[in-house]
C-alpha cells in the first residue's frame, strides 16, 4: 500500500498501517557536499580527499554513512514520512550496505514494519518504520530500521 499524501498531510498513529510505504524526493550529492560534511564532523581520507580514498577501501571518494543518515533524515522530514509530531527516534538499527558517492542521487523508500500502542501512554504509540536509501542505479546505500514515536490524533 503507498501512500501518496497531500502536501500539507500529516500521519497520526491511527493513520497508519503495517506495510503502508512512502516514498521521498530527491538529494544530488557532490563531491563539495562530502568533504564539507567530513571536514566538520568525519574527517577522514576516504571522505576528505579522492586520492587519498581511491588507495583505500572504499576506491574512490565515499559520503560518510552519518552524511547518508543526515540526508535521509532531511528526505524523510521534508517529504518522505510525514509524522505528525515529527520523526521522534527511542532507536534502531543502521546499516550502509554500499557507500555514497559524488554524483549519487538519493531518495528514501520506507515501509511500516509494526505498530505498538502504549498502554500506560494512550496519546501514542511505538512505530517501526524500515528506510531505505537508494541511489540513481536503485542500488540500497542505507537501511535504517527505527522505532519512532507517533502520535494519536488529539480528540
Amino acid at each position: 500500500m503507498n501512500a501518496e499524501p497531500k502536501a500539507d498531510a500529516r500521519y497520526y498513529l491511527e493513520d497508519l498501517a503495517v506495510g503502508q510505504s512512502f516514498v521521498s524526493g530527491s538529494h544530488t550529492l557532490d563531491e563539495a557536499q562530502i568533504t564539507r560534511y567530513a571536514e566538520a564532523f568525519d574527517p577522514q581520507p576516504f571522505h576528505l580527499d579522492d586520492g587519498a580514498a581511491g588507495k583505500s577501501l572504499f576506491a574512490g571518494l565515499a559520503a560518510s554513512g552519518w552524511h547518508t543518515a543526515a540526508i535521509t533524515m532531511r528526505l524523510n522530514v521534508e517529504s518522505g514520512l510525514p509524522l505528525a509530531g515529527g520523526i521522534i527516534g527511542v532507536g534502531g538499527e543502521i546499516a550502509w550496505p554500499i557507500p555514497s558517492r559524488p554524483g549519487d542521487v538519493l531518495h528514501v523508500e520506507s515501509r511500516i514494519m509494526e505498530i505498538i500502542p502504549s498502554k500506560s501512554r494512550t496519546d501514542r504509540g511505538i512505530v517501526t518504520v524500515r528506510s531505505e536509501t537508494l541511489n540513481q542505479r536503485h542500488e540500497i546505500v542505507q537501511i535504517l530500521t527505527a522505532k519512532l514515536v507517533v502520535f494519536r490524533r488529539p480528540s
